[in-house]
């Protein structure tokens, strides 16, 4: 038992850090995010349920072509399991045609027996995120 109070001891003492190396070990230790919670400004920028609460548009805080870049890109851009194209109006015609709350409910949803997943895979989007993005590819797709 003494020999392991004095390793300890002996350990603790040899362990003396730099500044650069505390810093080093700080940046590799810290949160990746933080959580804004509604009403909080978080990053200088409001959250998007602040900014609803707040009687403001929380759409117009919420960047769809952002959402599209990060989400449904991958797809969207490709024709990936017949995901339709962002620019081919021929082949976003007929799903307009259905009108924008099946386009939100399908992304938002996902669409059964295709590889449309609820939120393109990312059950971390809000549901407003994905409209704005569904709003964006619309837009770019008329």
């Amino acid at each position: 038992m003494l020999g392991l109070t004095v390793g300890l001891i002996a350990a603790a003492q040899a362990v003396e850090l730099t500044e650069e190396q505390r810093a080093a070990i700080e940046a590799r230790i810290a949160p990746v995010g933080e959580v804004c919670l509604q009403g909080e400004t978080c990053g200088g920028v409001p959250s998007a349920m602040g900014a609803m609460s707040a009687g403001g548009d929380a759409m117009a805080a919420i960047d769809g072509e952002a959402t599209y870049n990060t989400a449904c890109l991958a797809c969207h851009a490709s024709g990936a399991a017949g995901a339709p194209i962002v620019g081919n109006a021929e082949s976003w015609a007929p799903r307009i045609a259905k009108g924008i709350d099946e386009l939100y409910n399908s992304g938002i949803n996902g669409i059964a027996g295709s590889g449309m997943m609820a939120k393109g895979g990312r059950a971390d989007l809000s549901d407003e995120a994905v409209m704005a993005a569904v709003d964006y590819m619309v837009e770019n797709s008329q």
